[in-house]
């Protein structure tokens, strides 16, 4: 019987974090003596729907990684059990990373087929890599556009009011809750309510109450002045546990009488247009309102456009899931490898689903400080423009400094003053330029026409 466990990363399973097929290969690549230089890119093909950008998050979590992953005795021993002979287990238990990696900082805006992160490498070794790149940065890079999406809302159409991340309990596990906290971050949030998050990240964490605080009080009332007489002026009260209204000038009562300047009160249901500007016309200046009951970002549209008054949202379900699109299918997708001591790019030709071949270059050009354009080139051309793929590790090494979580916010939150208008719309936003250089296109074309030849196959792509 396997012993029942919480189930999460150690230290002890992190290098098992893989899909089977990745061991498979790398046992594969080394009783073959097949171990060639090779690039690896991790990108996407196209965008979520009603997406005009995505903004790259989890790079922290992956140089992490390449520091980090080891297969000590517990890993070796599960790999034993399940029939990988010694000799493969012998190179695991001294398994180093010894490549490069190139990536996007968090917080940029990326677009499809731009990579958002190249590994070279061994080939055994860039192998083991892409389960967890594309877990990680895939998710986390979802969660953080939709922030993003919703701060660019509220700072265009509100008054720049708070976010903060009241998801957890709806992602889809304890980790996927906890990155979700933190991507929220980066892609604009002001917090969350996960602590986990707050000690893993150094996030700031809010809390107020839930129903069964009042319920479990003979009166409202007496719900409230507890809370006031623990909490003072921090205290934000849930008034709609029976009548939102009324609940709002108890709260202002139990206030006054206590003397205490209450922080606010929290809505949670009903017409929250219409119940947050009954409830502002009963509260003292600088008591705020905070909504958190079906917040995304066409929920705030509709709720400025509709008059709603509040100073803060706590968005849920629809942020930790990002519900209207719920993955981003990320790839990673081998684009060059070495043969007799050369790179030389390479690619798919499957209907659907080929891919630009070689190491790339991202060039972005910005005029009058608005964003134009990409360009996607081969990483020895240069083109103009500001590549956008920093350094992360060389020869194994990390060489790549992570910025904070608050300086990530900040380059979210510029990124989105420099993108064109018509390109953040969260309905039916337009297409961002994003050109392929002249020398891409030509290696495109002549690889894939030598693949064909060489295949003597027909190329469905053009019937």
């Amino acid at each position: 019987m396997v012993e029942p466990r919480f189930g999460y990363l150690s230290p002890a399973t992190l290098g098992l974090f893989t899909d089977r097929y990745e061991l498979t290969m790398m046992r594969g690549y080394r009783e073959a003596n097949h171990a060639p230089e090779a690039t690896f890119s991790l990108f996407f093909r196209k965008l979520p729907p009603n997406r005009g950008y995505v903004i790259a998050a989890g790079l922290e979590q992956a140089v992490a990684y390449l520091g980090d992953v080891t297969f000590d005795e517990r890993a070796l021993a599960h790999l034993r059990e399940r029939g990988f002979p010694e000799p493969f287990l012998e190179y695991l238990a001294d398994f180093e990373f010894t490549g490069d990696v190139r990536a996007v900082p968090e917080g940029t805006a990326v677009f499809p087929n731009e990579p958002l992160v190249e590994v070279t490498a061994p080939i055994d070794q860039a192998q083991l890599f892409e389960t967890l790149l594309i877990n990680q940065i895939g998710f986390q890079s979802l969660v953080a556009t939709k922030a993003a999406r919703m701060r660019d809302v509220v700072r265009r159409a509100g008054d720049d009011q708070a976010l903060v991340d009241f998801g957890t309990r709806r992602a889809h596990g304890t980790d996927a809750g906890i990155k979700a906290a933190r991507a929220a971050y980066v892609g604009g949030a002001d917090g969350t309510s996960n602590e986990v998050a707050g000690e893993l990240f150094g996030l700031p964490v809010v809390g107020t109450m839930a129903h069964s605080w009042v319920q479990s009080f003979p009166s409202e009332r007496a719900a409230f002045e507890a809370f006031v007489d623990v909490y003072g002026e921090d205290a934000v009260l849930l008034i709609d546990t029976y009548d939102t209204v009324a609940g709002a000038q108890t709260a202002v009562d139990v206030a006054r009488e206590a003397g205490v300047d209450v922080r606010g009160v929290r809505l949670d249901s009903g017409d929250l247009v219409a119940l947050s500007r009954a409830v502002r016309e009963r509260l003292p200046e600088g008591m705020e309102i905070v909504v958190s009951s079906g917040v995304d970002e066409y929920f705030l549209r509709d709720f400025f456009a509709d008059g709603g008054v509040a100073d803060g949202f706590g968005p849920g379900t629809a942020l930790t899931t990002s519900r209207d699109a719920p993955t981003l299918n990320p790839v990673y997708k081998l684009v060059a490898v070495e043969s007799d001591g050369e790179m030389g790019p390479t690619t798919k030709l499957s209907a659907g689903k080929a891919t630009y071949p070689g190491a790339k270059s991202v060039r972005r050009f910005v005029a009058d400080g608005t964003v134009q354009r990409d360009v996607l080139a081969r990483a020895d051309e240069d083109v103009g423009g500001r590549e956008l793929l920093v350094d992360v590790a060389r020869d194994g090494d990390v060489v790549y400094e992570c910025p904070t979580l608050d300086e990530s916010r900040e380059r979210t939150l510029e990124t989105l003053e420099k993108l064109p208008a018509p390109v953040r719309a969260i309905e039916d936003p337009a297409e961002y330029p994003v050109e392929v250089s002249d020398g891409l296109a030509e290696t495109t074309e002549r690889l894939q026409s030598e693949l064909r030849e060489r295949a003597g196959g027909t190329d469905y792509s053009r019937n």
